[in-house]
């Protein structure tokens, strides 16, 4: 049914078994996965009339959001290349993840998208929002919420 499939993930507990269902659900599937992280852009935080100044400077940054989003990637890959299922990863800068999410999703011409939900319920659903919410109301690409 499902050939190509998208997983985010950020690194978190959550994100790791959310991985490791989502490559179970694959090698059921006989499809394939890629992997993607959203690295964050270089923060400027403002503070009154002037800015505060971050002490690393963008290309730091850049290099350490890289290094990090290049361990949970690989880790990702290692569970999947374990379990023979053939996969690729992925990442791009945004600080507007969900975006980046169906973004990548499109590009690697994925046919289902893998994501995790933190499981909030009632107002502090409403009012926190979750980056799969925001995924599941914009893609077109069909989207399976693991909990």
């Amino acid at each position: 049914m499902f050939k190509h499939i998208l997983v985010p993930t950020d690194g978190s507990a959550l994100s790791t078994d959310t991985i490791k269902r989502a490559i179970a659900f694959a090698k059921e599937s006989n499809a394939k996965i890629t992997f993607f992280y959203a690295k964050p852009d270089y923060p400027v935080a403002f503070y009154g009339e002037g800015a505060l100044i971050d002490p690393s400077t963008p290309e730091k940054f850049a290099q350490m959001a890289d290094k990090q989003a290049q361990e949970i990637l690989d880790a990702a890959t290692h569970e999947a290349n374990s379990a023979g299922v053939s996969s690729a990863s992925s990442s791009a800068v945004s600080d507007i993840p969900y975006q980046a999410i169906i973004e990548a999703a499109d590009k690697a011409g994925c046919d289902l998208i893998f994501m995790a939900s933190h499981g909030r319920r009632g107002i502090s659903g409403l009012l926190l929002g979750s980056e799969t919410q925001k995924v599941l109301t914009h893609s077109r690409t069909p989207v399976l919420v693991y909990r």
